[in-house]
């Protein structure tokens, strides 16, 4: 994908979200995040493609996809006012069906449009396919990383104003108790991300968040988080108690050792 032609979906992406603002503060705060995270989600695929010596090309094919990985996330708000997956619909999916009814990609590569779509679909599944070819597998990891590092910070950034500004769209409605589930403590203490299904306080989600670090592909995305302190400063807003300390004890360990030792 050459540079002009990528300049023309950023100009497509500009024009589409604006028809979703309406003027009224809680709803556009929402599209506002959205559209805000989609640009930081850009910057970071970007860094992680240059620290990999990527050519011009796949940097920019690599950046349509971090464009468009939440295209569906508007479409979602505004019929669901939720983005929670699980109350709604996969938003993988419906910004795959808003790229089609717009022909987003009409007359484009079809071998780009194909590394583009799946990437998209992947971006939010549990886990990666295990058939696919190492230059669509590179395509999928880095959409991934790149749109992590940009949720620890859009939740970071919450967690510090939530007591003046909350926001339950952020939360997904989840209860504000202070326990977390064995659950989500097992994911962290056995070095495997925590599942949706087994969120059931804010906290858990806070673990769930934390977890991610296991599922970051690229030694340029665990130097950025670890740069960032994110997982540090998700853990801050956590209760204090031993089981749970030992537990983000081992995302640490594990973080540092990919910094040290990743590739």
């Amino acid at each position: 994908m050459n540079t002009e032609t990528l300049t023309q979906l950023k100009e497509w992406f500009t024009q589409y979200v604006s028809g979703y603002y309406t003027g009224a503060y809680d709803f556009d705060r929402n599209i506002r995040l959205k559209e805000d995270h989609t640009h930081r989600v850009c910057q970071n695929m970007l860094l992680i493609c240059r620290s990999l010596n990527m050519p011009p090309a796949d940097c920019c094919l690599a950046e349509a996809i971090a464009l468009f990985h939440d295209v569906g996330r508007f479409e979602q708000y505004r019929r669901y006012q939720t983005f929670n997956d699980m109350k709604s619909k996969n938003h993988a999916y419906l910004g795959l069906q808003v790229m089609a009814r717009h022909r987003v990609l009409s007359g484009k590569d079809i071998q780009e449009r194909r590394i583009l779509t799946h990437a998209i679909a992947c971006h939010n599944a549990a886990t990666l396919p295990d058939q696919d070819s190492e230059r669509a597998l590179l395509f999928k990891k880095l959409i991934r990383d790149a749109d992590k590092l940009d949720i620890w910070k859009v939740v970071i950034d919450y967690y510090r104003e939530r007591s003046v500004n909350p926001n339950k769209t952020i939360e997904l409605d989840l209860s504000d108790r202070p326990e977390c589930s064995p659950e989500a403590l097992n994911a962290l203490r056995k070095g495997r991300f925590a599942r949706m299904q087994d969120m059931k306080t804010l906290n858990d989600f806070k673990l769930l968040q934390i977890s991610w670090a296991f599922d970051l592909n690229f030694k340029k995305s665990f130097q950025i988080l670890r740069e960032r302190q994110y997982i540090e400063r998700i853990a801050e807003t956590l209760p204090d108690f031993p089981e749970l300390t030992d537990a983000v004890e081992n995302v640490f360990r594990y973080i540092r050792k990919m910094t040290e030792n990743g590739s």
